[in-house]
């Protein structure tokens, strides 16, 4: 596998180096574009990558496609890994490929089409190439996926001496690795040992001796989200992944772990936006619509709904015209306070802190909160139509709107995401769609329903 990083590496991807980086490229000056980009970490490549137009991105790749190793290929986003690859010599990608561990040849293929994924296959050495078949034979988004077929195990029965001596006879080690994995005689695990009190044990010691506690396993067919969830609860380095007859075939690391944990973040945010979880700055602009366009146009039509419930009040507005420049400040502030309530749901199902045994007493908070936020901001409405219109009664209807849609805005943003996770759904992608709706037509009904009892 490649280094981590490159000799002399150069911290971040500041403007002027991305200036003096295009400057080479437009020169066609292949000797201070290799000068600039050699001293970069591998992650600061793919960002320059990522960040530069198409045109320049094939420019630079002509230049310097040799340079191009198993480390940026992984770094790059999905959004243009294809076409990257696809710039490149074959002999280039194959040989960046064989830097790679499994894990990482099994990422980057399993996002192109299959004409490019046969093309890597192919410069792929028989065995490499049937680790990642059987990989890739996984379901998507499984713990199968994600492992990375280098494990280093040994019989449960060993001393420390003896597994010291076997690491240092051998040379087809991982470059990284975490525990030695002990295996009974069927391969299955049974538990490991740090590298740390390995290496500080007597050699005469038994590996049984020296076994952590936090030792977990991980079924190949486990969903990558709960892959991430078990390290992020349990604090664990590496797990070992079992078949279905819990045999050992493979190992997953904190850092592809952490990687899922931060795209899971990363796409709730994206469709709590309404956005596609795919999106990326790197995205053409027909990507980009295709993304946005389905979400907008769910937005029109709720947007519609909320017009729909104002014009039933057409007689109430034209007799009383303050309505008009007041009823957005309702609908406004429950849609914040939805949008406060849903963005604390969503994280706590996302890290299983909120749960149907907790459900209730969540909602009970909320629905205070809620209903305490809608008192303070009544009194202050309240005031604002007694004093600057100078009519008690619309400050009164402001307040009692205020807490009637406060205390429904805090209520959907919890019930809304539980229900589509109760029904199977990503609370993330559709839940801020429904509460915005929600907090919009309770705000202008309640809003212009009082102020048609109340002040007609």
């Amino acid at each position: 596998m490649a280094d981590d990083g490159r000799k002399d590496d150069e911290d971040g991807l500041d403007t002027r180096r991305v200036a003096a980086i295009l400057e080479a490229v437009e020169a066609g000056d292949t000797s201070e574009l290799t000068r600039l980009l050699q001293r970069m970490h591998a992650a600061d490549v793919a960002d320059l990558l990522e960040q530069i137009s198409g045109e320049q991105r094939r420019q630079l790749l002509a230049m310097w496609s040799g340079e191009i190793d198993g480390d940026i290929l992984s770094e790059i986003s999905d959004a243009i890994r294809e076409e990257v690859i696809e710039s490149l010599p074959a002999s280039v990608v194959a040989e960046a490929m064989r830097d790679l561990d499994t894990d990482d040849v099994v990422d980057i293929l399993e996002d192109l089409e299959e004409p490019a994924q046969e093309a890597i296959l192919s410069t792929l050495d028989k065995a490499d190439r049937l680790a990642v078949e059987q990989a890739l034979a996984y379901p998507e988004y499984s713990a199968g996926r994600l492992m990375q077929r280098e494990v280093v195990t040994a019989p449960e029965h060993w001393t420390v001496g003896e597994m010291i001596d076997h690491l240092r006879s051998v040379d087809w080690l991982p470059d990284q690795f975490y525990h030695v994995i002990l295996v009974d005689p069927r391969l299955k695990p049974v538990s490991y040992v740090t590298l740390g009190r390995l290496l500080s044990a007597r050699r005469d010691v038994g590996l049984k001796a020296i076994v952590e506690e936090s030792f977990r396993i991980i079924k190949a067919s486990d969903a990558e989200a709960d892959v991430a969830y078990l390290f992020n609860q349990y604090h664990l380095i590496s797990c070992p992944v079992v078949d279905m007859h819990g045999r050992l075939v493979g190992v997953i690391t904190i850092d592809d772990a952490m990687n899922v944990l931060d795209e899971e973040h990363q796409e709730d945010m994206l469709r709590l936006a309404g956005v596609s979880d795919d999106a990326s700055v790197a995205d053409g602009v027909f990507e980009t619509l295709r993304g946005r366009l389905p979400w907008l146009f769910v937005n029109l039509l709720t947007a519609n709904l909320a017009a729909f419930v104002i014009s039933r009040f057409e007689a109430t507005i034209s007799a009383i015209v303050v309505l008009a420049a007041l009823m957005p400040i309702v609908a406004s502030m429950g849609g914040n306070a939805g949008t406060q309530s849903l963005t604390v749901a969503v994280r706590a199902l996302a890290t299983r802190d909120l749960t149907s045994s907790n459900a209730l007493r969540v909602v009970r908070r909320e629905a205070t909160v809620g209903l305490l936020n809608g008192a303070v901001f009544a009194v202050l409405m309240g005031l604002v139509g007694w004093l600057v219109f100078g009519w008690p009664m619309l400050g009164l209807v402001l307040g009692i709107a205020m807490i009637i849609n406060l205390l429904v805005a805090a209520l959907a943003g919890v019930v809304v995401p539980l229900t589509m996770n109760k029904l199977g759904a990503d609370p993330a992608l559709a839940s801020g769609t429904f509460v915005t709706t929600v907090t919009d037509v309770v705000g202008f009904f309640a809003f212009l329903g009082l102020a048609s009892w109340m002040l007609l």
